[in-house]
């Protein structure tokens, strides 16, 4: 497994401790930027080329983190491209759910969703969180049972035809 990392300004911070983390956790991880500091930068140009290579990895070996301000510009520009289901995490000072239930929703997106895009909100989760998130979703592999196989098959034939492209390429 290949894990694409990158960041906008606001999670910049938040990514260069999680790259460190996984690479002291020995998982071959690639930071795809920025790599210095640029208030005014902007999330899609981080995100689009994770989401690309993401979306291109026909063998599912490919998996992204992005980090932003909410993750949710972030998952949205992600789930853009074919192939890529995106799920956003916040931490628990934002979320009105017991800790373990909390963490669930991570396990859940891999689980029944075969999310391969993690999008985190550097404002609303500590670096701590961040970190027992990320590894429970790396950890957690997709089920692979019909019914989940089903959805995401109806959900992915749903890109071409919006996208203006042919036969799901």
């Amino acid at each position: 497994m290949r894990i694409l990392i990158a960041s906008d300004h606001a999670g910049f911070e938040l990514k260069n401790a999680l790259f460190r983390f996984l690479k002291e956790k020995k998982f071959e991880v690639v930071d795809c930027g920025p790599d210095k500091l640029e208030p005014d930068d902007d999330y899609p140009d981080f995100v689009a080329p994770i989401a690309e290579e993401v979306s291109a990895d026909e063998k599912s070996q490919t998996l992204g983190i992005v980090i932003g301000g909410s993750g949710q510009g972030e998952a949205m520009c992600a789930n853009r491209f074919p192939r890529v289901r995106a799920a956003v995490f916040y931490g628990s000072s934002r979320l009105n759910l017991e800790s373990e239930k909390r963490f669930n929703l991570i396990a859940l997106s891999r689980q029944h969703n075969n999310a391969n895009v993690l999008a985190i909100g550097a404002r609303f989760v500590s670096e701590e969180e961040a970190k027992k998130a990320v590894l429970l979703w790396l950890e957690t592999s997709f089920s692979g049972e019909t019914r989940h196989l089903r959805r995401i098959e109806k959900i992915d034939k749903l890109a071409p035809c919006h996208l203006g492209l042919e036969n799901g390429q």
